[in-house]
């Protein structure tokens, strides 16, 4: 009678550990878009410059691979991990 009271015990505890590293996981790598959410974000985050076409380009790119873009046209990175990370291989900025 024991076995199954611990088993179920491990059950619970196992996926109590998975929901909280999920929960976790989400937090930090800001992954909270879609891929088809990706071009109406770009578009919002690229409206205030005059170079359009790079700027959609790179923003896509990043999006696609990290799935945050962070808010607002200029700025707030800090909010996309991933997305502020990723850097050329000159070590500028590779995401707008």
């Amino acid at each position: 009678m024991a076995a199954p009271t611990s088993r179920s015990l491990f059950i619970l505890l196992a996926l109590l550990l998975l929901i909280s590293f999920s929960e976790v996981a989400q937090v930090y790598g800001g992954s909270n878009l879609r891929p088809s959410d990706c071009k109406p974000k770009c578009n919002y985050r690229c409206s205030a410059t005059s170079h359009k076409k790079p700027c959609m380009f790179f923003c896509q790119k990043c999006c696609a691979k990290c799935l945050c873009v962070p808010s607002g046209t200029y700025g707030n990175k800090q909010s996309c991990p991933c997305y502020n990370n990723w850097k050329t291989q000159e070590g500028g900025p590779k995401c707008p």
